[in-house]
């Protein structure tokens, strides 16, 4: 597709000629290159709602096994009373910086077929996953930033907006924008941003 980078990817070590993971990064479309999860947020920076819909809308056309689309948000903008609500369920560590986020996201996957044991879909989780990185990227797109983490009573916040036992509570997304740049955010933890070489994610791992 023109002006769309296409990105090889080097089967072994011993292929010639291949690109540096740098040169490779590089060539990443800027929303991936750029992305990052901060620790610090703009405790002044408010989401407008159609900023919230528009984040909701990407998660929602995220594809999932046989379309089931087997996820839900508890969306709860700073401010609100479902903010509140979120934060006093917060674990010490993300209490600490959570709550200045401008929006802080439960996202659930619906784990079951009600009043069974069955399992609703093997792929639940997975399909979550891409729904939340859909809503991530969006996120980037508009200047914002994603935090996911899991340092909260997942079900605290199950009992306290009355979620089902079919469906499960699984992270939190903090999102709003950067107080501070990825340097200074992630001070003596350099090694944040490093990355697996290709050779070592192509199985047989080395």
């Amino acid at each position: 597709m023109p002006g769309v980078p296409v990105i090889g990817v080097p089967r072994s070590r011993c292929c010639p000629g291949v690109r540096s993971s740098h040169a490779m990064n590089e060539s990443l479309h800027p929303l991936l290159a750029g992305r990052w999860s901060p620790t610090s947020f703009d405790p002044m920076h408010q989401l407008a709602q159609d900023e919230v819909d528009l984040l909701l809308q990407a998660a929602r056309w995220a594809p999932s096994a046989g379309n089931s689309q087997p996820w839900s948000f508890i969306v709860a903008r700073r401010g609100s009373l479902e903010h509140t609500r979120v934060i006093r369920h917060l674990a010490g560590s993300s209490a600490v910086w959570a709550p200045t986020a401008s929006l802080l996201i439960a996202n659930l996957a619906h784990r079951f077929v009600e009043d069974t044991d069955w399992e609703f879909s093997e792929f639940s989780l997975y399909d979550l996953g891409q729904a939340v990185a859909h809503m991530s990227i969006q996120a980037q797109a508009l200047g914002l930033h994603v935090r996911q983490f899991r340092a909260f009573d997942r079900d605290g916040i199950a009992k306290e907006f009355a979620v089902p036992d079919h469906w499960e509570v699984t992270t939190l997304s903090a999102i709003g924008r950067a107080a501070r740049g990825p340097e200074i955010d992630r001070g003596p933890d350099a090694s944040a941003r490093e990355r697996h070489a290709i050779e070592q994610i192509l199985w047989p791992v080395s």
